[in-house]
C-alpha cells in the first residue's frame, strides 16, 4: 500500500486494495478448489465466469455447507472429528474449525460459491467501503472493474491498517 498522502477519509479502494487477486473459476472441482486456497493460505477468493467477470465468491464457510450436504462423504470421518486443530490431509480450516474436505467430495464451485458477491468499484471511498462491509456482514470486497472483472479485494484488515497508518502520520 502507498504511503497516506491525503486524510484517511479521503482514500479510495484503489489506494487500499491488495491486486494479487487469486480467483477460481466456477467450473473448477471444490476438491482442486481447496487444495488452491490451502496452497495460496486465503481463506476464499472470488469466482469467475469465462469472460472473467466475477459471478461469485467461494470461502471457508462455503465448504462447510458442501460438507454438510454431503454428509454420507463425511460421514466415515465423523468418529475421528475433536475439537482442536484439524489432522486431515484436505483440511480447509482454522484451527477451531472442523472441516475435512475429502476426495469424495463432489461438485463444481458453481454449486456451492456465495451469488452476488459485494463489490465495489475502485473510487469508491473508505467510509462507504466500511459500511457496505457492516451492511453485508462480509470481511472483504472485491474491487471491480467496469464489467465486473477482479482488480483487488479490500479487506476490514486493510481499513484498520489505514485508520493505524493515519493515527501515526497525524
Amino acid at each position: 500500500m502507498p504511503v497516506m498522502t491525503r486524510s484517511f477519509l479521503d482514500l479510495t479502494a484503489k489506494d487500499l486494495m491488495n491486486p494479487d487477486v487469486v480467483t477460481l473459476p466456477r467450473d473448477m472441482r471444490m476438491q482442486a478448489a481447496a487444495r488452491w486456497l490451502r496452497q495460496m493460505h486465503i481463506s476464499g477468493a472470488p469466482v469467475v465466469d469465462e469472460w472473467g467477470r466475477c459471478v461469485g465468491v467461494l470461502s471457508s464457510s462455503d465448504f462447510v455447507a458442501c460438507c454438510a450436504a454431503q454428509r454420507s462423504s463425511c460421514a466415515s470421518h465423523r468418529a475421528e472429528v475433536r475439537w482442536g486443530p484439524c489432522t486431515f490431509p484436505d483440511c480447509v480450516s482454522s484451527e477451531w474449525q472442523m472441516t475435512p474436505v475429502t476426495e469424495n467430495v463432489e461438485g463444481l464451485v458453481r454449486d456451492y460459491m456465495t451469488l452476488d458477491p459485494v463489490t465495489a468499484l475502485p473510487d469508491t471511498t473508505v467510509s462507504r467501503m466500511a459500511q457496505m462491509m457492516i451492511d453485508a456482514h462480509v470481511h472483504r470486497l472485491i474491487i471491480v472493474d467496469n464489467q465486473g472483472r477482479p482488480l483487488g479485494i479490500v479487506s476490514t484488515t486493510d481499513i484498520v491498517a489505514a485508520v493505524a497508518r493515519a493515527e501515526t502520520a497525524a
